[in-house]
């Protein structure tokens, strides 16, 4: 270690305010003489001598003052003061009298405004001529007559496609001519198996084989001795007028 403790100060205990001349002295014939510095003084030192730089670099950098953040706070000065043309008008929209539209007019404003990139009203409607294949004559109004051309699979799909439409109770009507039966428990249409005649009648039901059509599985299915309650088969549905016919 270099040198007595406390070099160059003042003992707690001293009344004197002043040190003396001969302390003076001593004390410069102390630094004067060749002295070691210990490692942790060196410690110190250098330690001292790089925050003093880490400090002189930091304040061009504090002292500086930084742009605002453009989608802070402070960045919204620059709209508020509309200091740039194209932010405000991305920002606060743009005036739409200024593009010559009249808002006053009670014509639609489509009719003179063209576009906001072009300063020359709008021309009118467009020229256009319409293809000779969307031109085509209205149809004959559907009637029950058509139906006896479709074959059985075409009414089916015609009855189960067209709920709640009058072309479905065309379809019904032409399967009920057919031989063809609603069943109301079952929600499917059936017929007789051709030449087989019911084993057992009676004035309430029958028993026999019968198809069944599954819409689920668009297919037929046959039933044999099925019991078939006349009650549980929909009656013969009632054609619409000729002014209820659908077009």
């Amino acid at each position: 270690s270099g040198g007595p403790q406390n070099i160059g100060l003042r003992p707690l205990n001293s009344q004197s305010q002043t040190s003396s001349l001969g302390s003076y002295e001593q004390l410069l014939q102390q630094y004067q003489q060749p002295q070691t510095q210990s490692p942790f003084r060196l410690q110190q030192m250098s330690s001292s001598a790089a925050q003093t730089y880490a400090d002189h670099g930091l304040k061009p950098i504090l002292g500086g003052r930084t742009p605002p953040d453009p989608y802070g706070l402070l960045g919204l000065l620059g709209v508020i003061r509309m200091n740039d043309p194209d932010l405000s008008s991305l920002a606060l929209g743009i005036d739409l009298t200024t593009l010559g539209l009249n808002l006053n007019s009670p014509d639609n404003l489509y009719k003179t405004f063209g576009s906001p990139f072009s300063n020359e009203p709008a021309k009118g409607e467009p020229e256009y001529t319409t293809p000779a294949c969307y031109v085509a004559e209205q149809p004959p109004a559907l009637q029950p007559m058509h139906f006896q051309k479709f074959q059985t699979l075409i009414l089916l799909y015609i009855f189960y496609s067209m709920p709640k439409d009058e072309a479905q109770i065309c379809a019904a009507n032409e399967l009920y001519n057919r031989g063809w039966y609603y069943h109301k428990e079952a929600r499917q249409w059936f017929t007789r198996i051709p030449n087989m005649e019911p084993l057992v009648k009676t004035p309430t039901y029958e028993r026999g084989s019968y198809a069944f059509f599954d819409q689920g599985n668009w297919e037929t299915v046959r039933k044999d001795n099925f019991v078939l309650h006349y009650e549980l088969v929909e009656k013969r549905p009632s054609l619409p007028s000729a002014s209820q016919i659908v077009r």
